[in-house]
């Protein structure tokens, strides 16, 4: 196969011709990977195990959603898993839910807001800024919990584990997170915002959006804290379903959350992107996880087809410059 700049894959990939990018080889894969699981082993394609895989999918889904909007500006958020797991560290500290919910989705908003200004104000890079803040807050969290243990209030445990009119609570959240992020994206000016700066950053003119109008700084910090929020929202669930605090659950949710946004079609370099695409990218990591767990294959292993994986489609992608 041929893999040089000017191969019809490279070229398929990297297209920048339309702003939604593109999923459908993708969904394709998905769907490939899917019917081939169903074939190579018994327990795939059962109701118990498709339960299975929406609830563990739907931290990583909510996680690369609140990612993509950083990503469609041209930016990256790496201290998502430390949010994660400060998160479910904080809910487990005890106290009424009334108080301790609002308190840590407060909380995650201003890591949120302190990327933003770290990026917008002191001009540090994405990847530096969010990298001190993974480090800054995973210390916090290990001093609040250093080992895994607590309990979370029982309304957590309710949301993750139990139904309404017998619906699973893991397929409202699901629904909820794209009802959100479509509004968010699609049906809002705001969404048009983020296109647009990313656009002018993968171009390399930083400034374009700013030229038109656009508050660049506002929605760049606006995204940085809605990365945060998503997060913290993934950190409750997953807090629901393990029940307890845990410092290192949120353990490489930024490789997951980024490779997943990367095989969706979402440009790094910002501008191009697709909710839809995200959701693809997260059911082909989680069909992944999930077949290689019926066939036993190690965890290790898994993280390294990850890396592989993320580092393939990155190469891939079409960028002016060097970075993102």
């Amino acid at each position: 196969m041929n893999l040089t700049g000017n191969s019809p894959l490279f070229r398929y990939m990297g297209n920048r011709g339309h702003r939604q990018g593109l999923w459908l080889l993708p969904a394709a894969l998905a769907l490939a990977i899917a019917c081939w699981l169903a074939f190579a082993t018994d327990q795939f394609a059962t109701s118990e195990n498709a339960l299975n895989l929406v609830a563990q999918a739907m931290p990583l889904l909510i996680t690369a959603v609140g990612q993509m909007l950083v990503v469609l500006i041209g930016g990256l958020d790496l201290s998502v898993g430390s949010v994660i797991s400060f998160t479910t560290a904080v809910l487990a500290l005890g106290g009424p839910a009334y108080v301790i919910v609002p308190s840590v989705l407060l909380l995650a908003a201003v890591i949120g807001f302190v990327n933003g200004v770290c990026v917008t104000r002191l001009h540090v890079h994405p990847i530096i800024a969010t990298l001190s803040m993974q480090y800054i807050v995973l210390g916090i969290t290990r001093v609040l919990r250093p080992v895994s243990g607590g309990t979370v209030p029982d309304i957590v445990r309710w949301s993750v584990e139990g139904h309404v009119f017998g619906i699973q609570m893991p397929l409202i959240w699901g629904a909820i997170t794209l009802l959100v992020a479509w509004k968010l994206l699609y049906g809002t000016r705001y969404g048009v915002h983020l296109f647009a700066i990313g656009g002018g950053s993968a171009a390399g003119m930083d400034d374009a959006a700013r030229n038109f109008g656009i508050p660049a700084r506002r929605n760049i910090m606006l995204a940085y804290v809605g990365s945060s929020l998503f997060a913290c929202a993934a950190g409750i669930f997953l807090a629901g379903r393990i029940v307890s605090g845990d410092p290192n659950v949120g353990l490489l949710f930024e490789l997951d959350a980024v490779t997943a946004v990367a095989i969706g079609g979402t440009q790094l370099s910002g501008g191009v992107g697709s909710l839809q695409g995200t959701v693809v990218g997260v059911a082909i990591l989680a069909l992944l996880s999930n077949g290689m767990n019926l066939l036993n294959v190690t965890p290790f292993v898994q993280t390294a087809i990850k890396g592989c994986l993320l580092m393939f489609v990155v190469a891939l992608q079409s960028r002016r410059r060097i970075g993102l």
